[in-house]
């Protein structure tokens, strides 16, 4: 048995760490700024010279030896750059000396995060075992009906051809049969070296970007990226390879991972943005990092507000969950086995594990998937193991319910596969109701898509809510168009903490409850995440 194994690691979280991990490029360092709208000017000037319009901004970046200094996040606001550096400083120190200018809204590490999944290449099995599709119990180690339904689920839909599916990774074997008039074609742009439409790149034509190199090739050179994007996107009843999740969609290319399996959050905060800004309907992210960012926060708040759900892996440390995951505004994947368990650990080190938490929202199989090679478009004796292969799936799944009810907002997506996930599947850590290992159970497909077809849009649109600030530390504010019959609180294990009927409620005070993660529930009908801290 040929065995290929990427041992990936662990993002660093402190200085120290930092520095051991990119001796390759000796002290080379990359900080996160973005200005005051006040200060805007000062940054819109001399970019390609190393330098902004402030002459004080310009010394600072003399004495820190700046390399580079690139637009990035939100381009259109054209005030967020990633600034690459030479310096011996601790990045506390570099930090500070910028943000003592009393120019920006922030300054940050640009932290780097890592891909979700592992794989392993069998000189034996062959390709036709998916039994994260239809589990009939022939698999090794499995459980009949472990699965997520999907023969039962494409008798419904196989996917709106005119939809697109954001896969935000190391990228895609683009020319690969099983994706054959499936890469998304921007045809608003002209290939002739400008930006013909105005959206900030280049002759991005062809299926997305090239966030790693900054160009329009967003071609995988890793591996991760194509089997992520087969397990979702892969072409269904065309006689070859596997079948993923949506047959039928479009799917965008977003390069935010280089040939090593890393990528720095200012890439993967551009490629949101990218992708909500050129038609994504959905975002799959299967990458995570131990550290919490600004950049990567807002980006993340930005789809949630453009209504773009984004479905994040949890990441494979057996331990919390990572960002940009624990994000409230994200979903939150961990994975399951053959047999429905939590995967602890995954086949290929036996000290992994899918990472859990208060911030987990729904489960997906995730351990010995088959996939596509980014080599090849013929070898498919290929399989992975990680929440990086869980995230797809669910991926694909919000896809064919968007196909099906174009109007589903992110939280009527989230109530859906609340009410249609299979709960009390694994084992005793599986508890009623939510729980830290499985969070809301195990995605289903088939019952999820009959959840879409069935619900009274009308209905929850009458009821229509805004919640704020969240997360909070004691005042929920509630913005609505619809009267409030009811209002529920449930603790992460299904416990009511709250409940009121008040009918002319605007406020909730929670100050008295512990920090944490709570649902709230109105009208017995929508429901949100909140985070009292």
């Amino acid at each position: 048995m040929n065995k290929r194994i990427f041992i990936i690691i662990i993002l660093f979280s402190i200085h120290a760490n930092i520095n051991s991990q990119i001796k390759h490029v000796l002290d080379t360092k990359q900080i996160i700024i973005k200005f005051k709208q006040k200060f805007k000017a000062n940054s819109i000037y001399y970019v390609n010279n190393k330098k902004f319009n402030d002459k004080h901004l310009n010394q600072l970046n003399k004495e820190n030896n700046v390399k580079s200094i690139k637009l990035t996040g939100n381009i259109k606001d054209k005030r967020t750059y990633a600034i690459e550096l030479k310096s011996n400083k601790s990045y506390k120190e570099i930090i500070k000396m910028y943000n003592n200018t009393g120019q920006f809204e922030y300054v940050e590490e640009n932290f780097k995060g890592e891909g979700h999944g592992d794989e392993f290449y069998p000189d034996d099995a062959y390709f036709n075992q998916q039994w994260a599709h239809h589990n009939d119990a022939s698999f090794a180690n499995s459980t009949i009906d472990a699965d997520i339904d999907s023969p039962e689920a494409w008798a419904l839909t196989q996917g709106d051809p005119n939809l697109i599916v954001a896969i935000l990774d190391s990228g895609v074997k683009l020319d690969h049969p099983e994706f054959s008039g499936r890469i998304w074609l921007n045809e608003n742009e002209i290939q002739n070296g400008t930006d013909t439409d105005s959206n900030n790149y280049i002759d991005d034509i062809n299926g997305g970007w090239d966030f790693v190199n900054n160009d329009n090739d967003p071609t995988d050179d890793h591996g991760h990226g194509t089997n992520v994007a087969g397990i979702a996107m892969a072409s269904g009843n065309n006689n070859i390879g596997y079948a993923g999740v949506n047959w039928n969609s479009k799917m965008m290319v977003c390069k935010i991972l280089d040939d090593q399996n890393f990528g720095y959050y200012s890439w993967w905060a551009e490629a949101i943005y990218y992708a909500v800004d050129n038609g994504a309907s959905v975002i799959n992210m299967s990458v995570g990092g131990n550290s919490s960012s600004t950049i990567l926060s807002e980006a993340i708040d930005y789809a949630y507000n453009n209504n773009i759900s984004v479905i994040v892996s949890t990441g494979n440390q057996n331990s919390s969950i990572q960002y940009p995951a624990k994000y409230s505004n994200s979903f939150a994947i961990g994975s399951t086995d053959p047999d429905d368990t939590r995967s602890d650990p995954f086949f290929w080190d036996s000290s992994s594990g899918s990472n859990y938490g208060p911030e987990l929202d729904f489960v997906a199989p995730g351990n010995f998937i088959y996939g596509l090679n980014h080599l090849s478009n013929t070898n498919y004796n290929y399989y992975w193991g990680g929440t990086s292969q869980a995230a797809p799936h669910v991926t694909g799944l919000i896809s064919l319910l968007i196909s099906e009810v174009p109007s589903l907002t992110v939280e009527n997506i989230r109530e859906i596969l609340i009410n249609s996930s299979e709960d009390l599947i694994g084992d005793e850590s599986d508890t009623s109701g939510f729980d830290i290992f499985y969070g809301n159970g195990r995605i289903n497909a088939y019952e999820a898509l009959l959840e879409a077809l069935t619900l009274n849009i009308s209905e929850i649109e009458e009821y229509k809510f805004e919640i704020y600030p969240n997360p909070t530390s004691g005042i929920i504010n509630l913005d609505n168009n619809g009267e409030i019959l009811n209002i529920k609180i449930y603790d992460i294990n299904g416990k009511i903490v709250f409940e009121n009927k008040n009918y002319s409620l605007q406020q909730l005070n929670i100050s008295k409850l512990n920090k944490g993660i709570y649902f709230i529930k109105i009208n017995d009908l929508y429901t949100q995440k909140i985070i009292k801290k």
